[in-house]
């Protein structure tokens, strides 16, 4: 398998035949739903053999296959550099990276319920089923997910209760206070915590406290160190989400302890998106340098066995109007794919971040920015998970659609079971 970028003039038709595999086979590993391309977009081409360019060199073919270069000349005998025109070079299959797989999921339509948990599953360890909330009392919201849990454990995978500080305002650190320094408010919630999880059949829980202020740091690892000492001894899983950090200087993050933290849970999903979003100015969601330093930084905090990446399935579409933002909103990768090929925009990469962006004016003459995640940006994140040695990957979230990544975690990875 390797990554094509799609050039002005290519159709799908030309680039199956150029690299001699089926039509069908690109649009069903791409999930394409048109013939329709758009230059700068990746496709997945689903072929172990590479046919060799025009202008193509083996540094260029390393790039798509994600194969280096080393492995390229060995495999096929290469005594030089020097590559033919409509030379074969066979591409090995990668080593497979074991980790566990967390992937956040929202409940639906009981139709779609089963369909998003029989296509993730094989690539998935826990899902994070979202979501309960916290209320002042310390008591928890409802939730409809008995059919969820049902099918995750039919599924082998097992399904965390995921516990926020979300409110019809937003994330609160004002309730999260409340609660931690009541003693009795913060012991009914742990116990609730621990009768959900009982009663409900999960195999743990996932705390996604956000905001936490400076002044509840150490209250929140303690909790989460008591929620962990309520339910480790009867075998349940205490995971916790956080904010990407790259160093202990930044404001708004100081309520995040790792290494408390990391100490105190079984392991810890690394929400490492968002480095812009809705309310920023445009840029990219996950840029890969700022991952790699959120990764290093954890490390100096926590052990890599308790670090799962987390990935996002999105980008944000901003709406500017005299070079500043009017509004943004959220979308797929695959709705950020379909929107330049509606306006027939090419889409950009930005090799310094890893990401993939493109500008276009909607049908009112507004200007659009979009920044979002694609098989690219995807493969070099995993990369990096490989490289760190790090317990897992994740997803925020699935009913986002992105097609390619499912295929890339199987192309880098094996997934463990634990149920």
């Amino acid at each position: 398998m390797f990554i094509y970028v799609v050039k002005t003039g290519d159709s799908l038709f030309s680039i199956a035949t150029k690299y001699q595999v089926s039509m069908d086979s690109i649009r069903l590993m791409n999930g394409l739903t048109t013939d329709r391309l758009v230059p700068g977009q990746d496709l997945l081409i689903p072929t172990d053999m590479y046919i060799v360019q025009p202008g193509d060199s083996l540094y260029s073919i390393s790039q798509m296959s994600l194969t280096p270069i080393e492995t390229i000349r060995l495999y096929n005998s290469l005594q030089s550099d020097f590559l033919m025109v409509g030379m074969r070079l066979y591409l090995p299959p990668r080593p497979k990276y074991e980790l566990e797989g967390f992937s956040y999921i929202t409940p639906s339509t009981p139709e779609r319920n089963q369909m998003i948990v029989q296509t993730f599953a094989p690539i998935n360890t826990y899902f994070g089923i979202f979501e309960y909330h916290v209320l002042e009392d310390g008591s928890l919201s409802t939730l409809n997910d008995q059919q969820l849990i049902r099918l995750s454990r039919e599924n082998k995978v097992a399904p965390l209760a995921v516990i926020t500080n979300l409110t019809p305002t937003g994330f609160s650190p004002e309730l999260t206070r409340r609660v931690l320094s009541s003693p009795e408010i913060r012991e009914r919630l742990i116990n609730n915590i621990y009768n959900l999880v009982k009663t409900k059949n999960y195999a743990g829980v996932n705390i996604d406290f956000e905001r936490i202020r400076e002044g509840e740091r150490d209250l929140y690892s303690g909790f989460l160190r008591s929620i962990s000492e309520r339910l480790r001894p009867e075998g349940y899983y205490t995971s916790v989400a956080v904010p990407a950090k790259t160093s202990d200087d930044i404001p708004w993050l100081k309520g995040y302890d790792y290494g408390g933290i990391g100490a105190a849970v079984d392991f810890v999903f690394i929400m490492a998106y968002d480095w812009h979003e809705a309310s920023s100015p445009p840029g990219p969601v996950a840029p890969i340098r700022e991952v790699r330093q959120t990764i290093e930084y954890a490390l100096n905090h926590m052990r890599g066995n308790k670090i799962i990446l987390g990935v996002p399935r999105y980008g944000y579409d901003w709406t500017m109007s005299d070079g500043t933002v009017d509004s943004a909103r959220a979308v797929s990768v695959s709705r950020a794919i379909e929107t330049a090929m509606k306006f027939q925009v090419p889409i950009q990469y930005s090799t310094e971040y890893q990401q993939p962006f493109f500008q276009y004016r909607d049908e009112t003459g507004k200007r659009h920015i979009v920044w979002f995640e694609d098989a690219r940006a995807r493969a070099h994140k995993f990369q990096l998970v490989v490289n760190y040695r790090l317990r897992g990957v994740g997803a925020w979230q699935l009913g986002l659609h992105f097609p390619q990544s499912a295929i890339l975690v199987r192309e880098f990875f094996t997934t463990k079971k634990i149920i």
